[in-house]
């Protein structure tokens, strides 16, 4: 008889407690290979793909989409066969493993019905039926298969929870069919199918598509009153923050800064071979060495309240849009980079960003954070500092202004900079010095090889 084995959520790590289901990868009743990822959730750093470490047929599943999971709750319940642990991959012929040929463009009964056509690959199928397609056809081979389906199908009705939390099986034809309707957001289990034995086809879901589209918009204002619930991301955010905003007497000085000469500078560089320099990288390198000079600003209070720890290394937060919301990733031991290597990581967490592919250790572990929101094109901002960190650096728009230089009345490329600070880490003289420090190297960045 097959082992029926629970899959709990593990801890994803950087302490979280829960994460919230975003979509489902399998269902109840398919067949599974050890390792393959089977949900899809949104943790408050990233959305990342779980992988079973047990390989045999889904009988359960927990959790609907947009609910939160606790670490430690289950997830999936797996039948596996008697021989499988979980350690490596089931072969074909063990109790609870049913290998199938791999797909065809044409649509066909791939549940209950039908033999494995000679020399066709041996990918996995989901259980549904009291027959199931096996790899290199023949009597034998179908017997064997048949038994150990049976008496997967046993486990499946035993442990299928009360009250279900997934879909149940339901008679579909291919994956093709499955990604349509999954695409079209069409729900499979509310289907009646029309092909033998009521299995579902390519045109049910086509009809559905059709229907929901040509149904009559409801009637009511565009608009209505309610509740947005807080979590994922944005829940995340919001109870650091509020974390941050409670606990940290935060303060902010600013000053207008010439950033001609920076962009003269980096006009200069980009009309070299190799990487573009980007303003951002720029902004990074007197970063690090401002850092270098006031390293009281790299720390942290401890969460006691009772001492100061002073970071070594820089790891060098920076705000960033992604698909999810603003997101903070980490430049590691940006203080050992070059200008080109900054700008060359800053470019690539950015484009993972974008894409919501930043993983956990990624948007975690910053000492330092710059905040370039001169992007919205905005000037000025007063923001919450990244608890725990104890500064935070930001850069409005680079803009043409009106501006004194060398005595005349000049336009000239001008910028706002912003420090918010922890005042238990400094005094206002500290915070001040770094600013102005920060501010001589945009308006003079041959400043700079002094400290290099």
């Amino acid at each position: 008889m097959p082992v029926v084995r629970e899959f709990r959520l593990p801890d994803l790590g950087e302490g979280l407690t829960g994460a919230e289901v975003v979509r489902w990868m399998v269902e109840v009743g398919e067949v599974i290979a050890v390792d393959q990822p089977v949900v899809e959730v949104e943790t408050a750093k990233a959305v990342v793909e779980v992988p079973c470490p047990y390989g045999g047929v889904v009988t359960a599943r927990y959790g609907e989409v947009g609910e939160e999971i606790a670490v430690g709750a289950p997830l999936v319940t797996v039948a596996v066969g008697p021989s499988s642990s979980g350690s490596g991959p089931q072969a074909p012929d063990e109790p609870g493993v049913v290998a199938a040929p791999a797909a065809s463009e044409v649509e066909r009964p791939l549940v209950g019905f039908g033999v494995a056509e000679p020399g066709r690959g041996g990918r996995r199928r989901r259980v549904g039926g009291p027959a199931a397609v096996v790899a290199g056809g023949g009597a034998s081979a179908g017997a064997a298969a048949g038994t150990a389906v049976g008496a997967v199908a046993g486990a499946v009705a035993v442990r299928a929870p009360a009250v279900p939390t997934g879909p149940a099986v339901v008679p579909v034809i291919s994956p093709l069919v499955r990604r349509l309707a999954r695409e079209q957001g069409v729900d499979l289990t509310a289907l009646a199918g029309s092909g033998p034995d009521g299995l579902i086809m390519r045109a049910d879901v086509e009809r559905a598509v059709a229907a929901r589209v040509a149904a009559p918009a409801p009637a009511g204002p565009a608009v209505r009153d309610g509740v947005v619930p807080l979590r994922g991301l944005r829940k995340a955010v919001a109870e650091k923050l509020s974390r941050s905003h409670r606990e940290i007497p935060a303060a902010t000085c600013w000053v207008d800064a010439d950033a001609t000469e920076l962009m003269v500078l980096r006009r200069q560089l980009n009309a070299t071979p190799g990487p573009k320099v980007s303003v951002l990288a720029l902004l990074a390198r007197i970063c690090t060495v401002a850092l270098a000079r006031f390293p009281e600003l790299n720390s942290s209070v401890t969460e006691d309240g009772s001492g100061i720890v002073r970071h070594a290394a820089v790891h060098l937060g920076f705000a960033a849009q992604g698909e999810r919301g603003l997101v903070v990733p980490v430049v590691r031991d940006a203080q050992n980079r070059s200008t080109e290597q900054l700008g060359e990581e800053l470019a690539r967490l950015t484009e993972a960003s974008r894409g919501s592919a930043l993983t956990p250790a990624e948007l975690t572990g910053g000492t330092f954070t710059l905040n370039n929101y001169g992007v919205f094109g905005v000037d000025g901002s007063t923001p919450i500092l990244n608890h725990p960190e104890a500064a935070m650096l930001g850069v409005g728009r680079i803009v043409a202004k009106p501006w004194v230089h060398q005595g005349e009345l000049a336009v000239r490329e001008v910028t706002q900079l912003s420090f918010t600070f922890d005042h238990r880490v400094c005094d206002g003289g500290t915070a001040g010095g770094f600013l102005r420090f920060v501010a001589d190297c945009v308006e003079q960045p041959g400043m700079l090889l002094r400290q290099l």
